[in-house]
């Protein structure tokens, strides 16, 4: 695959910020390797408010609902007004109330951290996420175990990304829709084009976001 001009005008930028992708990448390893359940959850929880909402604002609403212990506690109706700066806030405060359902004993015991434990590979974990979570797709999966130190070999298809990869032919165009099958045909040709140029899936995932948005966050 030829490097095209962009992507020396995206190298040069990689080299600026390397560090701080790659120290970006330990804190969010260092999430599923220090933290505990609740911690995990919050991860899980952050990415299932990203769809079509800022990223940031994301993470605030999640900040505060585990401040005022709602998240883990709290019904729909409790959870919705910290959810009001998302957008299909009633839809995604009915998804963290399933979520919690599903990550919790039958004690009331967040296992979160166990749960995913299980699985033998970022795949298998994608896979069952992608199946039996309300409100998570491939992005919204991979995204989940990216933050927590699992995305060496997965793509965050973001509209974003989407367009910065066509910028760069890794792929032709930017898709209208993107079915699983596609999300993985476009997944695997980045992880070839990742191989050529020399520069990690989880690198080139963060690199390209901040392209967009002059930020290196979640």
């Amino acid at each position: 695959m030829m490097k095209n001009t962009y992507f020396y005008e995206v190298q040069k930028i990689y080299e600026g910020i390397k560090k701080d992708i790659e120290k970006r990448l330990l804190d969010f390893k260092k999430i599923w390797l220090e933290g505990n359940n609740k911690d995990i959850f919050c991860e899980l929880a952050f990415c299932i408010l990203t769809p079509q909402s800022k990223a940031r604002n994301a993470w605030k609403a999640i900040s505060e609902l585990r401040d005022t212990n709602l998240l883990f506690k709290g019904s729909e109706e409790e959870m919705l007004p910290y959810l009001n700066i998302v957008r299909f806030n009633k839809t995604k405060a009915k998804n963290l109330y399933l979520l919690r359902q599903q990550m919790v004993d039958e004690k009331g015991n967040f296992m979160t951290k166990d749960f995913f434990s299980k699985f033998d590979s970022p795949f298998e974990m994608r896979e069952w996420i992608v199946k039996n979570i309300r409100g998570m797709s491939y992005k919204e999966a991979s995204h989940f175990l990216r933050n927590i130190g699992f995305g060496q070999d997965l793509a965050i298809l973001d509209r974003h990304i989407l367009k910065n990869l066509a910028a760069l032919e890794v792929i032709k165009e930017v898709p209208k829709t993107v079915t699983p099958k596609l999300y993985k045909e476009i997944e695997n040709k980045l992880r070839i084009y990742c191989s050529e140029v020399q520069i990690p899936m989880e690198n080139i995932d963060l690199l390209l976001w901040y392209l967009e948005a002059k930020d290196i966050f979640k």
